[in-house]
C-alpha cells in the first residue's frame, strides 16, 4: 500500500518514549518544556506552547486573543473544518475569504475587497485565519499591513508548514502574526502521535495559553490571588481546559524534530520529481516568497475522480484537500468561486519521508 501521507518511526523515537515509559514522570514532567524550547529555538519565536492537537491549539489562540460571542473571524474555505469550528467553540461567526487561484491560499486581493465593503458596513472581522495551504506560506507581510489597517488580529493555521520558510524566516516565527499554530498529527512534518503547539512572541498572549490549557489552573506564587494554605496550593483563575500535552508524546516530538530538516528535504525531492515528469495535470505553483516545507502535494486534472479510482484500485491512495468549509451543511455558503473551482480539480499524490523511487515511479504511471 502507498499512503498519500505516513510518518517515520525509527529506533531513536522509540528509544526516546521507551526512556519516559520508565521514568516517574509520563506527563507534566520536564520533556514537555524540553519540546517546547526545541520548537521555540527551531522557529526563532520567543514563546512556544504545546496542547494534545491542533484544534485545541487553535481554540486556546482564538481565547487567548479574546474571541467571544458576536465576533466575526475570517478564515479560507480550503482547509480543515477545524480552523472554522474552533471559532465556534468561542461563540464567534465565521465568514470566508475565497482562495488564490494560483497558490491555494488566501487571496490577497479578495481580502482587501472583502475588508473594504465590510468597514462601509461596519462588520469587519476581530480575526483573520490565513491558512499555509499544502506548507506554503501566505503572504503575510500583506496581510500584516491590512490587520494594521482595518484593526484585526492574525493568527496564522501553519498546520501544515513546520519546517517551511517565508522571506527567508521559519513559519512560526510571527514576524507577521499574533500567534502560529502547529499541528503534530501523524500525517504532518513530524508526528506527537496527536499534539499541536501555539507560537507567539507575545509574553501575555503565551501566559493566557498556558493558564487555559490547563484548566485554568495556576500554581505560581506571583500569580495567586488568595493566600496560600501550603506547597499543595493552587487557584483555578478562570475556566480552562484539559487540553495538555503529555512527556510520552513530547520526548517523540523531541525525537522528531532532530529529523524535521531532513523529513522536509526529502519531500522537497520528491516534489521536485513530480514537477519535473508530471505532464498532463495543472502542478502546483510556488510564490517565490515562499519555501514550502511540502506537506501535500496537489495536482488538479479534469480527470481527479477517475484518476483517483484508478491509482486506488493499484494499491495508491490519494486524497482531496479540502471539501470546502463552507460548503459543509454548517455553514452552507455559496460565491466562492476560485475555492469551488479548486475543489472540483484537485487531488492530493503521495509525498511522505518513506516514498522511495520506485515508489513514486508507480504514482506517476498511473495519472491520467
Amino acid at each position: 500500500m502507498i499512503f498519500y501521507g505516513h510518518q517515520n518511526i525509527d529506533h531513536t523515537d522509540i528509544d526516546a518514549v521507551t526512556e519516559v515509559l520508565r521514568s516517574d514522570f509520563l506527563t507534566q514532567g520536564h520533556k514537555v518544556a524540553e519540546f517546547e524550547k526545541g520548537l521555540s529555538d527551531y522557529c526563532d519565536v520567543d514563546y512556544v506552547k504545546t496542547v494534545c492537537n491542533a484544534t485545541a491549539a487553535l481554540h486556546l489562540a482564538y481565547l487567548s486573543i479574546g474571541l467571544q460571542k458576536g465576533d466575526v473571524v475570517w478564515t479560507v474555505p480550503n482547509t480543515f473544518v477545524a480552523t472554522a469550528s474552533a471559532a465556534l467553540y468561542c461563540g464567534a461567526e465565521v465568514d470566508f475569504v475565497d482562495i488564490d487561484p494560483k497558490t491555494y491560499n488566501m487571496s490577497i486581493k479578495c481580502l482587501e475587497e472583502k475588508l473594504s465593503s465590510s468597514k462601509k458596513e461596519g462588520k469587519l472581522p476581530k480575526l483573520v485565519v490565513p491558512v499555509h495551504f499544502a506548507g506554503q506560506s501566505c503572504e503575510m507581510e500583506d496581510i500584516w499591513k491590512l490587520s494594521q489597517k482595518y484593526g484585526f488580529k492574525v493568527i496564522e493555521d501553519a498546520s501544515h508548514a513546520l519546517g517551511g520558510k517565508y522571506k527567508g524566516s521559519k513559519i512560526g516565527c510571527c514576524k507577521y502574526s499574533n500567534m502560529t499554530v502547529f499541528s503534530f498529527h501523524p500525517v504532518k512534518m513530524i508526528t506527537t502521535g496527536e499534539g499541536g503547539a501555539i507560537a507567539t512572541n507575545d509574553a501575555q498572549l503565551d501566559k493566557k495559553v498556558a493558564l487555559l490549557r490547563s484548566h485554568g489552573i495556576t500554581k505560581s506564587r506571583t500569580e495567586l490571588i488568595g493566600n496560600m494554605d501550603g506547597d499543595w496550593y493552587y487557584e483555578q483563575q478562570q475556566l480552562g481546559f484539559n487540553y495538555r500535552l503529555t512527556d510520552i508524546q513530547s520526548a517523540l516530538g523531541i525525537s522528531q524534530l532532530k529529523r524535521l530538516d531532513d523529513f522536509v528535504k526529502k519531500r522537497q525531492m520528491i516534489a521536485e520529481r513530480y514537477l519535473n515528469e508530471l505532464k498532463s495535470v495543472e502542478l502546483p505553483y510556488q510564490h517565490p516568497d515562499s519555501e514550502s516545507s511540502w506537506h501535500l502535494f496537489v495536482i488538479k486534472t479534469n480527470h481527479r475522480d477517475k484518476t483517483y479510482r484508478t491509482l486506488k484500485s493499484q494499491g495508491i491512495m490519494t486524497q482531496v484537500h479540502y471539501i470546502p468549509v463552507n460548503r459543509q451543511p454548517l455553514f452552507n455558503r455559496e460565491g466562492l468561486p476560485n475555492s469551488d473551482n479548486y475543489y472540483q480539480k484537485c487531488l492530493s499524490l503521495p509525498i511522505y519521508f518513506d516514498l522511495d523511487d520506485d515508489m513514486q515511479s508507480r504514482v506517476i504511471s498511473g495519472i491520467l
